[in-house]
């Protein structure tokens, strides 16, 4: 039936046309390389982008049953999940605060964090992610933070066998890499475990760079000589790769994480 086209941003300009031609009564919105709001609520299209790169030659009709199946009547009631059925599949995710020039501050469920970062909170699904609301967040009878902790407790479990690859640089430092690729590489910073998990790779206290979703990087504190250039390369990916986060680095310690941002560190003045 035909092929989608292969960049990002006009593969997403041509699922909000597809979009608004099958529910015309929909708001629809571009808002990033890879990703939709219809009717204020987010929507990635990372998985479906990976669905029609394996079958390229399909592609149109990939995108048609997703959207048809994704916006059912069925579907249109997820908004309505239980908590019983939402809380295992609840998980976290960092974003930049900006995300609130595009999307209303009042109706998305989220908690703040460092380095001008807050902690929003989705439902994974099987073929997509579902931003939780607010109004789900009231009907569930929960706060904010009860809703962090079981984010954060599903995370630690997300990928019990997770992989971490550390590599000594030239200078004299040394990385800890995480890529798992399953949209939560970014949100690793809040495993519970991390320090403890790092640490004694990272000999103590240690940065970890965000630039965006995909990317985690723990590092040592020094040479300058290293974190100079993995402040040019984060830099670099922040303003490149989709869905950017924070060109800041976050430390680590014991106690938890803290911004490295002067007005972020001033503020908070302790560990999040």
């Amino acid at each position: 039936m035909g092929s989608m086209p292969r960049e990002p941003e006009a593969f997403a300009e041509t699922v909000a046309s597809m979009l608004r031609r099958l529910q015309p009564e929909y708001a629809v919105d571009l808002v990033g390389p890879r990703e939709l709001i219809v009717n204020g609520r987010r929507l990635d299209l990372e998985n479906l982008i990976r669905m029609v790169n394996h079958e390229p030659s399909r592609g149109v009709e990939i995108v048609e049953h997703y959207l048809e199946q994704l916006f059912a009547g069925d579907a249109l009631q997820l908004m309505n999940m239980s908590l019983d059925f939402a809380r295992p599949r609840i998980m976290p995710r960092i974003q930049p605060e900006g995300i609130f020039q595009h999307l209303s501050r009042e109706q998305v469920a989220h908690v703040p964090f460092v380095n001008d970062t807050v902690i929003v909170f989705v439902t994974d699904l099987p073929h997509m992610t579902v931003s939780i609301t607010t109004e789900q967040v009231i009907r569930w009878r929960l706060t904010m933070e009860e809703v962090e902790a079981i984010a954060r407790e599903n995370l630690d479990s997300y990928a019990p066998d997770l992989e971490v690859q550390v590599v000594d640089s030239k200078e004299g430092g040394r990385a800890a890499i995480v890529s798992q690729h399953d949209g939560y590489d970014a949100a690793r910073l809040l495993l519970t475990s991390l320090y403890d998990r790092l640490a004694p790779q990272l000999g103590g206290n240690f940065f970890v760079a965000t630039p965006a979703r995909d990317m985690f990087v723990g590092f040592t504190p020094g040479p300058d000589a290293f974190t100079n250039r993995l402040r040019e390369r984060v830099d670099h990916d922040f303003k490149r790769l989709p869905y950017p986060i924070c060109p800041d680095f976050f430390y680590v310690t014991r106690d938890g994480v803290c911004g490295t941002r002067p007005e972020t560190a001033a503020e908070r003045g302790e560990a999040a």
